[in-house]
This record gives C-alpha cells, structure tokens and sequence, in this order.
C-alpha cells in the first residue's frame, strides 16, 4: 500500500491463501435436506483497508472451524467481494451477493460509507447482514433492521469513555483530528459527548478526507496551536503513516495523543513511533484471560500471525451466526426464531462476554490499553457494560 502498512500484497495473498486452505477442509454436513449456506464476505481487500479485511475473514473462518464447518447443521459456501472501501460501488455489490450469487447472508464491512450501501440492500432484500466492524451509527439508529446486527461496536462507542479520561486528568484543551467520513465524524462526536460534560474545550477540531495521508501540514497547525492533548481518528495504513509522521514531526513525548483503533494491527510496521500511546477500545491484545489466550494460540496457529481487533470481530460474527443457526436448526426459515435467537445471544468472546441491545449493537466493555512495546496493555476498564448511542431513535423494520 505504497509503504505506508507493513503487510506486503505477498503477505495479504499468502493469509487469504491460508483462509482458503481453512475453507476447503472444513468438514462437511450429512444432513442433505437443506442446501449449502451461502454466506458473502463483503470487505475490503484492496486499499488503505485490506488488512483489516484479512484479519476480519480470518477470524470468521476461524470461528467456523472450530464449529466443525457447518452451522445447524448447513454445510457451508463463502463467497468473497472486494469492496475497494468504495461507498459508490457498496450498494450494486452487495446486490451482486444477494441477486448473482444468491447468498443468505451478508458478512461486511469495514468502511462506514460502504455498510450505509449494504443497510439498503438488506433493508430492500432481507438478506441477513452481520457487521464485523462498520461503526456507523445509522445502522443500529435511524436505519435499524430486524436483519441487521452489528458485532463489532458503534463508532462512538469506544471513543465516549475516553473523553471524559482524559478531562479528570487536566488536560483540558483539546485538538482533533480525523478522516472527514462518517466513522471519523462520528468518532470525534463520542469523544467530544463525554469530554464537554466533563468540563473540557475543544480548541479546533481539524479534518483530512479518506484516504488521505498527507498529515505534515496538520501537525504543523497543531504544534502552533499547542493544545494540552490530541484525539485522533485514523486506521490501517493510515494510522501507521499518521504514528509515523507525528514522531517525525517532533511531538511524540510533547503533546499526549489518545485515540482508539490507532494503534491496533500496526505496531510491528511503526515501531516505536507508538510507544507510550493510550487508547480506548472494546479489546486489546494484552487481555490477559483464558479465552483470549486460547483464540490468540488458534489464530497464530492457523495463519502464522498475531490477532487483532479486527480478527476478533471476524470471530465473534462467526459465533454469533453459528448461535441464530444452531437455535433453528439451520433452517433460515424459522425467521422469528432466528432473530430472537441473535437478539438474545452472549457471546463468549476474546474481548470478554457481550451482548445485543435493543437495537442490535453490542453491549460491552472498554479497555483502556497503553503500548507498551508490541502490546496494546489493557491497564483498566474504561466503561463495563457500554451501551453507546442510545437506541431511542431505533424502531426496528417488522420482519
């Protein structure tokens, strides 16, 4: 990705690769009443965003193989689209999926203006849509759907705590900075929503459209301005240019930085450009518990690389349709049965146990995690049992 990210496009193809070989010896079904579960991977593979896709495909098939490659009893078939983070291409190609491909579930994405074009499609069509990092906010608000769950978080949610963190400590007068899109927006917003009731200022708020990674110009206006803190919004290879240029501008170490995905699945191409650095986030790869032990030992094993949040996510979408699947049966015509079954899902992930709430968003806790060499650390909860944004403006579509 023209060397802003360590993963080399021979590192993206041998982990798809390893996927593939994941997918191929799964163990098919005996049961010969239905017909193959048909499930379409909607992400990106290409792009500031192809990291995240990978590790996201991998922790879903990595979440199907340890259900003995069937859910209910269906044996299954995936089918992979590149979204190219593309919201003009989102809605044909999600159709694509539902339309060509006949899928019966949707797996995407990661972009917030892509999952705005895959609602449409599955608000229209009723296909089954699990989201495993898409934050925006929409979907589980104004646009909520009885067939859309998000396992992943809403794009303020981890971002709230963290505002109000970062007031009790004195600082004050704040900066941002983030991707003018609907997840740095929205970010920013959560961030902001906790930290002006806790009595903080915002002295700017400063924005670069996606994908841009031209940050020199912005980090020189933030050292003018010299706020007490910076909270920024930036992932991928985005976020490891920005860690990379922010040392190089000389502020590591002057001015504190907090953010939340900035520093997740990037730490062995920065360096110690991202030493020191406090974030908030729904998991970190320091959680030191038995099952984010286990899942770390799986993953690595399976695709020669460490996990991430983002390979998390992939998981617990993967355990949470095996849940809905495993209620009926494998049967998606037992819609009501379905739903209720993934409404009422727990799931025991690496990031600790979560659930839905009423509008189909996870309820769950926020870490706050520092780097402390190759390591997100979690140091403490931000916020236990977070349910961000309020669902009062959600009203579910009737099934």
């Amino acid at each position: 990705m023209n060397g802003m990210f360590s993963y080399t496009r021979r590192t993206l193809l041998r982990t798809a690769s390893i996927a593939g070989l994941l997918s191929i010896c799964l163990p098919r079904a005996s049961l010969a009443q239905f017909s193959k579960l048909k499930i379409g991977l909607m992400l990106p593979y290409t792009g500031t965003f192809a990291p995240l896709g990978v590790a996201i495909s991998n922790g879903f098939r990595l979440a199907l193989s340890e259900q003995d490659g069937n859910l209910g009893g269906r044996e299954i078939e995936i089918v992979s689209i590149d979204d190219e983070s593309d919201p003009a291409k989102a809605a044909d190609r999600a159709n694509q999926l539902v339309s060509r491909d006949k899928v019966d579930v949707i797996v995407g994405t990661v972009h917030s203006g892509v999952q705005m074009g895959i609602i449409k499609i599955a608000r229209d069509t009723g296909v089954l849509n699990i989201i495993p990092n898409a934050g925006v906010e929409a979907a589980t608000g104004v646009l909520c759907s009885g067939n859309v769950f998000r396992a992943s978080f809403s794009n303020g949610q981890p971002a709230f705590p963290l505002g109000k963190i970062v007031a009790d400590r004195g600082l004050k007068n704040v900066v941002t900075l983030a991707w003018k899109y609907g997840a740095g927006e929205e970010s920013v917003a959560g961030f902001k929503d906790s930290f002006l009731k806790a009595g903080g200022k915002i002295l700017k708020e400063l924005w670069i459209p996606f994908p841009n990674v031209e940050f020199q110009s912005l980090l020189t206006e933030i050292a003018s301005i010299k706020p007490q803190a910076v909270y920024v919004f930036f992932a991928g290879g985005g976020a490891a240019k920005f860690l990379k240029d922010w040392q190089a501008a000389g502020l590591k170490g002057k001015i504190p930085l907090f953010s939340t995905f900035l520093t997740d699945g990037v730490l062995e191409a920065v360096g110690d450009a991202a030493e020191g650095i406090e974030t908030a986030l729904h998991y970190g790869d320091g959680l030191d518990t038995p099952r984010n032990r286990a899942f770390q030992l799986a993953y690595a094993k399976a695709f020669k690389l460490q996990p991430d949040v983002y390979a998390v996510q992939g998981y617990d979408s993967g355990l949470l349709l095996g849940i809905g699947l495993r209620a009926v049966k494998g049967d998606l015509k037992q819609r009501k049965a379905l739903i209720a079954a993934l409404e009422n899902a727990e799931i025991d992930s690496p990031r600790g146990k979560w659930r839905m709430s009423r509008a189909h968003n996870p309820i769950q806790d926020i870490y706050l995690r520092k780097v402390i060499g190759r390591e997100n650390k979690v140091i403490s909860v931000a916020a236990k049992g977070l349910d961000y944004p309020s669902a009062l403006t959600c009203k579910l579509l009737p099934l």
